[in-house]
């Protein structure tokens, strides 16, 4: 006869099984579906003939992201690690009347993005509590582009795009770029910082990225600070070195390093 000790371990060991198989499952789903879209994706417009691509701007937290030279911002895939270590979003702590500066100090020299609360609390409130962690310390910027939209991308401590915090955030102040155009493209200036996502609705994570030159992308990133002009300045001559190997797509060659960030209210 089976013990009711026994018979614990029995349902906690086939509960651990169901749970292993869903994560494989999400893990092959994901693949697949981060595979297709990394490809490069130009939609050609038929009202006037205007292509534009679709880029991988994302954040490795739940969902999985993609890379396609000349594209729209989307996140990129989680390891498997950060699937089973989902956590929940941190608990808004922000002052959501004030302004806060999120301080990089980089190895080309510091890049300062002023933030407001009142408009994004949820992003404001997420990268204060990660820098405070420290966890965009020493992390590089990983990937630029330079063609179709003109983005530099950092906040993945594994400096692959596919690394996150574990846990998603909003989307937020999606509409303040103004309405979308014939082509579903609305204009993110130079100097907008903007969260990378997986594509699909609420799934930022730590990942975001810097417009150094006006970009036009689908008003589905979350567009949360501005970049202040010696900070825009340095972007701009990165994006001018171009990509390592002579891509439009990929690592700066200028190589790009988050010694240490800081958020402040201002």
């Amino acid at each position: 006869m089976v013990s009711s000790d026994q018979r614990r371990r029995q349902l906690a060991r086939e509960k651990y099984v169901r749970q292993q198989q869903r994560r494989e499952e999400k893990r092959r789903k994901d693949k697949r579906r981060n595979t297709v879209v990394a490809s490069v994706l130009a939609v050609v417009l038929a009202s006037g003939g205007a292509v534009y691509a679709s880029v991988a701007l994302s954040d490795g937290s739940k969902k999985g992201s993609d890379s396609a030279s000349g594209d729209a911002p989307t996140a990129p895939t989680p390891s498997p690690s950060e699937k089973e270590s989902e956590n929940p979003e941190p608990k808004l702590t922000v002052d959501r009347k004030a302004t806060y500066a999120m301080a990089l100090e980089t190895n080309l020299g510091d890049i300062t993005v002023t933030m407001d609360a009142a408009k994004t609390p949820h992003t404001v409130n997420s990268f204060k509590h990660l820098a405070d962690k420290k966890y965009f310390d020493g992390t590089k910027c990983h990937r630029l582009t330079t063609q179709g939209i003109f983005v530099l991308q950092c906040g993945d401590p594994e400096g692959t795009g596919s690394g996150g915090p574990g846990y998603t955030i909003p989307d937020e102040n999606l509409g303040a770029l103004g309405k979308a155009g014939a082509d579903g493209s609305v204009t993110f200036p130079a100097g907008t910082v903007a969260m990378a996502n997986t594509g699909q609705p609420g799934t930022g994570g730590s990942q975001f990225f810097l417009v150094y030159k006006d970009t036009k992308l689908p008003p589905t990133y979350t567009p949360f600070g501005k970049i202040d002009a010696a900070g825009l300045k340095t972007v701009q001559e990165v994006g001018a070195a171009g990509v390592a190997g002579g891509a439009t797509d990929g690592a700066p060659k200028k190589a790009v390093t988050i010694e240490k960030a800081a958020v402040t209210k201002k």
